[in-house]
């Protein structure tokens, strides 16, 4: 499954490659905010510039990605050819490995038929395919770290070694550090976790405070950062205001306002450059809230547009906006019947064994949310895409259907 989704998605990097490689606006294209950064660094400058100019230290996104990045260019050339090509095969790579915890994690909840389809799904999955060779971004490393934390999660039900839980606590750091919107689902995770064990009398106190400390331990050197370098608190990335301002303003032709942004719109830059990163930051919040407060039926509007986008791809079939996303209709058509099919499996295994399918339906009720609030973007979801596609095929696959608590044991 590895080895055959990996060619795929190392055939199609080959045609979208030249996108990366557009020297327009000094190589934007090239990872965007996280290629400005890891430049930074690679320059000697530290996690400092994620725009066009000399900005300083910053905090917009978080570290792991960014240092992967300016490892590469260290290696490999800043913005280079190469470069390019390694950052984009290293996204296939953990697109295809995803390919593993999906197998495990649908055979522990829904037998060896359910898996083996599931993993063979994936490897022909569109977004799987298409979406880590487009952009160099830190979906893909976050899907592959959610899907093995998932997969762990499963499994700690019976688990009583406690270096499985230091490693629960370190990986979650690690993802933490990748993509902080996963944590969302992690104390719905944890409590689901503690309920398993307390319903069948094992210890979950003590487990559960290794795992919790061992993940501080991770984020806080972060934490510490950012506290010296900008003198307050700023937990793990300091963009939510700015991405709470663009939901908030701008016309509702199209799902988001990137042009509004300091990365495209001059006034905005300016003040960005004036008030320094924070300080722009702090003031793009307080305008989201006095926006809202002002307009709340149409915030909410936009909330509820936001969110039908999130699950089913669909924002407008205006000529104007089609003309920009050419490959909305059927995009809309695959994504609404992707969601639908994963809904109607995990509807399937709720009737089975409501306990066992909880996790599913946490991640898919929690997942979601901070993008329905602020903006969306296509590649948002993909981090729980994996069980979207071991749900739809519990749907489509005759006969199939949750294993029944009392039959499995952990890691069957």
């Amino acid at each position: 499954m590895v080895l055959i989704a990996l060619a795929i998605r190392l055939l199609v990097m080959v045609f979208l490659l030249p996108e990366q490689l557009d020297p327009q606006r000094d190589h934007w294209r090239f990872g965007y905010e996280t290629g400005r950064i890891a430049r930074s660094i690679a320059q000697g400058r530290g996690f400092s510039n994620p725009l066009f100019g000399d900005t300083g230290p910053t905090a917009w996104m978080t570290p792991v990605y960014p240092y992967l990045v300016a490892g590469v260019f260290k290696i490999f050339g800043i913005y280079t050819k190469t470069s390019a090509i390694v950052l984009l095969s290293l996204n296939a790579l953990t697109s295809a490995l995803v390919c593993i915890p999906i197998f495990l994690i649908a055979r522990i909840s829904f037998g060896d038929r359910v898996a083996k389809w599931s993993g063979w799904a994936w490897v022909f999955f569109p977004y799987s395919i298409y979406f880590p060779v487009e952009r160099i971004w830190e979906t893909w490393l976050a899907t592959l770290l959610f899907s093995v934390l998932f997969l762990i999660t499963l499994n700690l039900e019976n688990e009583e070694k406690v270096w499985k839980w230091i490693v629960f606590g370190l990986i979650w750091g690690l993802a933490a550090l990748t993509s902080p919107s996963l944590l969302a689902v992690l104390p719905f995770l944890a409590v689901w976790v503690i309920y398993r064990r307390h319903r069948r009398g094992r210890r979950w106190f003590a487990v559960n405070v290794v795992a919790a400390i061992v993940f501080i331990a991770v984020v806080s050197p972060w934490f510490i950062r950012n506290y010296e370098v900008f003198h307050r608190f700023v937990p793990f990335r300091d963009n939510m205001g700015l991405v709470l301002r663009l939901g908030t303003k701008g016309s509702t032709s199209y799902w988001a306002q990137s042009e509004l942004g300091p990365w495209r719109n001059d006034i905005e830059w300016n003040e960005f450059k004036q008030l320094g990163e924070l300080g722009y930051m702090d003031k793009k919040k307080q305008q989201a809230l006095e926006s809202i407060r002002a307009h709340p039926g149409w915030y909410m509007w936009r909330t509820f547009r936001r969110a039908l986008f999130i699950w089913t791809g669909y924002w407008s079939l205006d000529r104007d906006y089609l003309a920009q996303e050419p490959l909305d209709p059927p995009n809309i058509l695959f994504c609404t019947a992707l969601t639908i099919v994963a809904l109607l499996g995990l509807r399937r295994a709720w009737r089975a064994d409501w306990s066992g399918a909880l996790p599913y339906a946490l991640v898919l009720v929690w997942f979601p949310p901070i993008y329905y609030i602020t903006t969306p973007e296509h590649y948002y979801r993909r981090p729980i895409d994996p069980l979207f596609v071991i749900l739809a095929v519990l749907a489509l696959l005759p006969n199939a259907t949750a294993r029944k608590e009392a039959g499995k044991t952990a890691g069957s």
